[in-house]
């Protein structure tokens, strides 16, 4: 053993450094340090990379499973060296040889996953486990090593990392893509990560939700970390300086706008299961920086320190079971409740001490990098070399466990070591050994050494580079050549003919000085002349020559060619939509100039293009988003089309309106300028599509927008336009021909003029004779298509919705805003009242969409298909705008959001008058309904609301008040059996086992019990006796309820003392005491509870008599 010591290269731990030296001292010196951590680096790490797919294995011992996260942690560190040494001029070849250590793990990497490329394009029409990329291969032959089934590969996070650092080698000068394949290959990689927004996967621990039960879950870091993944590799060359037009990356930055967006909104919470999860902290700090957002970083920071550290490291999350010593490692999975044994003996990994000061390093903190140091240096062991050790984690020994659990912190944590064949951080394996280090006394060296032969290489990878970086070995800018650590507007500017993601380098400018330009497109020149009339100045197609206007849809044919390689099987971009900052790009593509319009003007086969005014909030809507969001440097130019049809529109003084505001510069705040597209370009964002250049073009052709001729230019005024026809019928329904003869059904189809009427007729018949029967030479199908425009011509909205409920139409692009509902927390239910009602609690594709709602809507009512699609995209942009109208509201359910809108027109008709139906309503004023009624508190007394109204209102939308379910949680802490309402019951056992208090999931079995109510004004009186109960409970510490609390006992007898008390007649309708003011029902409410507890079914924990409590200060609700 001493002789190994004798001729080993010089330990880190040897060195007795000055934490102030500066990189200035004298050569020798540096090259003294440099040495030493060039051997713990060879002794450490590179001793156990494969020689042949240069991974790295999970813990030093395994010889089998090489692990692609730790690989990439372990070539960071290797390279990490290899930067440091590029300072000094004669490194005697040691930089070139782990520059080419870093590359061989790298492509080792790549050249896994490039096996498994049938996979990347399976997953990038289907994000699910089965097409997952594998984060497990064989040391040696690079093969599979588990199953889908055998352990959770959906890991977006992983593939992230791997970008991240890919652009960081490269941008440093390293060669790590050789081929035009493995570019291709890279820029499907940026498609797999670009939906992480919305797919759920196993995230950072490999375990999915906290239960690990099998289920994955949204996870902010993994979110998170492709953001910063995406904004890395954008417009980077993959063959570096050298590289060709055909080596750039692109990426869709309207996925990544949607990934920011929504993991912004998450923080400080990483996903359902867990409010609090330490992957965040390389999330939002090295090596992703995935926020810029000081306040926002901080406060997740906090969060973190404040319920994860303790003395021996950070806990990876609340109820971690992993290498616990009451889990069981012969079983995958945990039974149902059995997080609750891992409370407050969760183990503590030291890593995240090394994360800390890295992070102290880069935000410029010293005293943190002090304080960090200084913990992680109690906890540091040596290995037989006698060179810094970082344990996995610690733990307590078994026989601690009972007292650390009944006084945390008590206790004493030991270090625990992989030993032999481990190759899953989640614990998912089937054969598991762990070493927990003994107890041991100063002197059992022996021992102390043993305990240190197994390493695990992901701290020791991060032990190295904080080293570096305290030692002043290294700069942070070396470590992140890409300025990552730095606000976008903050890092240098970057040249060249793609997009960046950086603010304007102007003297004092910020990203709130952003400027969005207009241009006007009038799709006539008699359009033009009319608008010219009104002082508003548009061009035609015909003038912008020899730039073109495309439909996004022309675009996503272009990006179709991008990445295409048909040696790996590999078919290119997804046909994903192009989002509003996609199309506010000027285009080179093909030695052609083009600018595309956004989607809200595309001609779609869904009715709500129809409304002018939802039109005219569109726009305001999309250029507020546009100059929100805007990250690339230039100015977005955004296209917007004028067509004939909007100037026949009833409505289109409204759109001249607008468009005279924005002539004045300014559209609600944002600053705008309307101008000639010639003046326009030499400021704005342009990409150069030069992939296109390789690519095959003589059998494509893309279909400008074309200009309207017409002989006589024509109209002065819109006066002499011609206006759209409006129409009106009789509001009938037709449903006793359900039973009659299709002859009859024939007879009054050719007799009948009313558009819902015969909509209706059509309905019957497409229904019992299928959609090719043909009648008058015309089959349904055909008829439906033409009633369907000539409804939607009219602007007769039932026959309109009605039509399209037949149809099968969905609303375009619905499926992103179903996703920012469910990452803001929130869950959405679609169905009939009254009938079974189906939860979007995960993202899903257009098509589970469209099942859903003709499936399980339509066949009990036709019209509330499309309806509920109308309301699930309303609130996917109202909660990205104005998420307070949702406080309160935990589970969005569609059917009942539509009941509460019938409720609002009823209250809002004058007594006399005829209520119109919903269905009747346009677009635009249904979405005028919603925010209305989200809105009922902020108008509720100003409009004289009666306490009934206002109690059906606010149980349609399921509102309850804030800290309610941390509430109702106390309470079921102090029953016997938990909460019964309306025969549904909420148990205390497991529930209290299986879930936290503040916990999304408790929130959501509460709402299932309360979903359970049918009648909306009840469940809110449900709602206020509940918080009464919590605050009695509250009040007096000593009163538990021996068993179940019968809820809707209670209302019924304050329901009883109410009548008996008013003199109101006795009868079951509780609707004279729902009437009541809130006042008077929470004294009966808190009389019910106060019986009920005289009556024997409360107790008191301490000696004392409930008779005798009631005239001091028992029960006290005031």
């Amino acid at each position: 053993m001493m002789s190994l010591r004798t001729e080993r290269h010089g330990s880190v731990g040897d060195i007795d450094v000055d934490p102030h030296l500066k990189i200035t001292r004298k050569y020798e010196e540096t090259v003294r340090k440099l040495d030493g951590h060039y051997g713990l680096v060879k002794r450490q790490l590179l001793r156990y990379q494969s020689s042949i797919t240069g991974l790295f294995p999970v813990l030093s011992t395994d010889e089998h499973v090489g692990s692609v996260r730790e690989s990439i942690y372990c070539a960071a560190a290797v390279w990490s060296l290899h930067q440091a040494y590029r300072r000094i001029d004669d490194d005697r070849g040691k930089s070139y040889e782990l520059g080419q250590s870093a590359v061989k793990c790298m492509r080792g990497i790549l050249e896994c996953w490039e096996k498994q490329a049938g996979r990347v394009e399976a997953f990038k029409a289907n994000q699910c486990s089965k097409h997952a990329l594998h984060s497990k291969f064989h040391l040696y032959s690079g093969e599979v090593v588990y199953s889908d089934d055998e352990y959770p590969h959906l890991q977006i996070d992983v593939v992230s990392l791997y970008l991240i650092f890919l652009v960081q080698m490269i941008t440093s000068g390293l060669q790590i893509v050789y081929t035009q394949d493995e570019v291709a290959f890279v820029q499907n990689l940026v498609y797999y990560v670009e939906r992480a927004y919305r797919t759920p996967d196993y995230g950072m621990w490999e375990r999915g939700s906290k239960y690990n039960d099998g289920s994955p879950e949204i996870h902010a870091s993994s979110i998170g970390m492709a953001k910063s993944a995406l904004e890395a590799i954008n417009g980077c060359n993959l063959f570096g300086e050298k590289g060709a037009s055909w080596s750039v990356v692109y990426v869709d930055i309207d996925a990544h706008n949607r990934n920011r967006s929504i993991f912004e909104t998450m923080l400080p919470r990483e996903s359902s299961s867990k409010d609090v999860d330490v992957s965040l902290i390389p999330t939002v700090s090295f090596p992703c920086f995935s926020t810029h957002d000081e306040c926002l970083g901080n406060n997740t920071k906090e969060n973190i320190i404040q319920k994860l550290r303790g003395s021996h490291g950070f806990k990876r999350f609340c109820r971690d079971g992993f290498m616990s010593p009451k889990e069981d490692p012969t079983r995958r999975y945990y039974r149902d409740g059995e997080t609750k044994e891992f409370e407050n003996i969760e183990c503590e990994w030291p890593l995240f001490y090394i994360f800390m000061i890295i992070d102290g390093v880069f935000k410029s903190v010293p005293k943190q990098v002090e304080e960090y140091q200084s913990l992680l240096n109690a906890r540091l062991k040596k290995d037989s070399y006698g060179d810094p050790c970082v344990p996995m984690c610690y733990t307590l020994p078994l026989d601690s466990v009972e007292a650390e659990k009944k006084e945390p912190g008590s206790q004493r944590k030991v270090p625990c070591f992989g030993r032999g064949w481990y190759d899953n951080m989640g614990g998912s394996s089937q054969r598991i050994e762990v070493y927990i280090e003994n107890q041991k006394t100063d002197d059992e060296e022996d021992e102390e050494e043993e305990s240190c032969s197994v390493l695990f290489l992901w701290s020791q990878a991060m032990y190295v580079i904080a080293q570096l970086l305290t030692d002043k070995l290294l700069h942070v800018n070396e470590l992140d050549p890409v300025r990552r650590h730095l606000p976008s507007f903050n890092r240098p500017r970057k040249g060249g003919r793609y997009s960046a993601f950086q603010a304007k380098t102007m003297a004092g400018s910020t990203a709130t000085d952003l400027v969005v330009q207009i241009v006007l497109m009038a799709e006539s020149m008699r359009l033009q002349a009319v608008m010219a009339t009104y002082g508003i100045q548009t061009q035609t197609p015909h003038q912008i020559e020899p730039v073109q206007v495309w439909s996004s849809t022309e675009l996503v044919r272009v990006y179709q060619r991008l990445g295409v390689d048909k040696k790996l099987g590999l078919t290119g971009r997804p046909p994903r939509p192009i989002g509003a900052l996609g199309t506010s790009k000027v285009y080179r593509v093909c030695g052609m100039t083009v600018l595309c319009y956004p989607l809200i003007f595309e001609v779609s086969e869904f009715y709500l293009y129809r409304d002018m005014a939802l039109l005219i909030d569109d726009i305001k809507t999309e250029l507020q988003f546009v100059g929100k969001f805007w990250r690339l440097s230039g100015r977005p130019t955004v296209c917007l089309l004028i067509r004939e049809e909007h100037m026949r529109d009833p409505q289109f003084k409204e759109m001249l309106d607008l468009l005279a505001m924005l002539r004045k510069g300014h559209c609600d705040g944002l600053k705008v300028r309307i101008g000639r597209l010639q003046n326009l370009i030499s400021s704005s964002c342009i990409e150069h599509l030069d992939f296109m250049n390789t690519v095959d073009t003589s059998e494509m052709s893309f279909r400008k927008f074309k200009q309207l001729e017409h002989e006589y230019i024509g109209y002065q005024s819109l006066t002499d336009v011609p206006r759209a026809l409006q129409f009106a019928e009789p509001f009938v329904i037709l449903s006793s021909f359900n039973s009659k003869p299709t002859w009859e059904i024939l007879d009054n189809l050719r007799s009948t003029e009313g558009l819902h009427a015969r909509s209706q007729l059509l309905g019957v018949l497409l229904k019992r004779e299928g959609p090719d029967y043909e009648f008058a030479g015309t089959t349904v199908q055909e008829q439906l298509a033409l009633l369907y425009h000539q409804a939607g011509c009219l602007r007769h909205w039932a026959a309109v919705r009605h039509c399209s409920s037949l149809l099968n139409f969905t609303v375009d692009s619905i499926s992103p805003f179903i996703t920012t509902v469910l990452v803001n927390g929130k869950q959405i239910t679609v169905g009939v009242i009254g009938h079974e009602e189906t939860v979007f609690d995960k993202p899903m594709t257009p098509k589970e969409i469209q099942s859903v709602m003709y499936n399980t809507i339509a066949p009990y009512d036709t019209i509330q298909a499309v309806l509920q699609q109308e309301v699930v995209l309303y609130c996917g942009r109202l909660i990205g705008t104005s998420p307070r109208l949702f406080s309160g509201i935990l589970k969005i359910r569609v059917g009942w959001v539509l009941e509460a809108m019938k409720v609002y027109l009823k209250i809002s008709t004058p007594a006399k008058g005829e209520c119109k139906p919903l269905e009747h309503h346009s677009p635009s004023e249904v979405r005028l309904l919603l925010h209305k009624i989200l809105s009922v508190r902020e108008w509720a007394q100003q409009e004289k609301l009666t306490p009934l109204q206002l109690r059906r209102l606010e149980g349609c939308l399921c509102r309850v008040p804030s800290g309610f379910y941390r509430r109702v949680w106390d309470v079921v802490g102090r029953t016997g059996e938990g909460l019964r309402v309306c025969g549904r019951l909420l148990p205390r056992s497991p529930t209290l086992s299986n879930v936290t208090r503040s916990e999304i999931n408790f929130a959501l079995l509460v709402e299932q019990m309360l979903n359970s109510i049918h009648r909306p004004e009840y469940r809110q009186i449900v709602v206020e006796l509940l918080c009464i109960v919590s605050t009695i409970l509250q009040r007096n510490p000593e009163l538990t309820f021996r068993s179940t609390l019968e809820v809707d006992q209670l209302v019924s007898e304050a329901n009883t003392m109410y009548q008996k008390d008013n003199g109101v007649e006795k009868v079951d309708d509780m609707t004279s005491f729902f009437s009541a003011p809130y006042s008077t029902t929470t004294g009966y409410l808190a009389r019910a509870i106060v019986n009920n507890i005289l009556q024997g079914k409360g107790e008191l924990s301490a000696v004392s008599d409930c008779e005798n409590s009631l005239d001091g200060e028992f029960c006290r609700i005031s």
